[in-house]
């Protein structure tokens, strides 16, 4: 009779357990998403998704209309594009992003486009091997507000003192995104933190095209 209370306490708290991890990560992304933190920093990095023939898609001209936003109110002056395009692609995510920005009022030599990387875990590994992290160490991520929490802990967990300026408008804003959204980023988070951090990578391609 003991072993039974005892195996049946246990299967319990496993089960609470299984409940409550997964609970916690959703409210953090939720709340990531939902409580921007960015301020003053040494540049300001730009998290790449679709673009099409060279042309941003819609995720990814809403990232870059908060890349300019938060470069005109001085938050940093030095901008990374990261993100390489798809096999056969005639242009990058990086490179069609930093062409975008320069036409949109950021001098050249403001923006950097890294154009390597196919998801959040291998742009930021190409942002952290391709910059000074001594001068540039200091970085506020633009990207999706679901996405943010996920792209801080990656960016953290190679050195980086990061922050988060999500986007406003467009189909992954906090109003358009859905619970959706909210769910998958909550899974990819468990996934990197669980797998990712042990060399098991699995990429968020995918996700990142919406």
């Amino acid at each position: 009779m003991f072993l039974f209370r005892f195996f049946f306490k246990f299967l319990t708290f496993l089960l609470v357990l299984a409940l409550a991890i997964p609970t916690f990560a959703l409210a953090r992304v939720w709340y990531s998403a939902n409580h921007e933190t960015n301020r003053k920093a040494d540049a300001i990095v730009l998290m790449g998704a679709a673009q099409l023939d060279g042309k941003p898609g819609q995720v990814l001209e809403a990232r870059l209309k908060e890349v300019l936003r938060i470069y005109e109110k001085d938050f940093a002056d030095q901008v990374f594009t990261l993100g390489e395009g798809a096999p056969g692609d005639r242009f990058t995510e990086a490179g069609t992003s930093r062409e975008w920005l320069a036409r949109n009022g950021l001098g050249w030599k403001s923006v950097t486009a890294i154009k390597i990387g196919r998801d959040s875990y291998t742009s930021i590994e190409a942002l952290a091997k391709n910059i000074d992290k001594d001068k540039y160490n200091s970085i506020i991520i633009v990207t999706d507000p679901y996405h943010c929490f996920r792209s801080v802990t990656i960016a953290r967990d190679f050195g980086f003192d990061a922050t988060c300026s999500p986007v406003r408008t467009g189909i992954a804003s906090l109003d358009k995104a859905g619970f959706r959204y909210l769910l998958r980023e909550t899974g990819a988070y468990l996934a990197y933190i669980t797998l990712g951090r042990r060399g098991i990578h699995i990429s968020d391609h995918v996700a990142r095209k919406l």
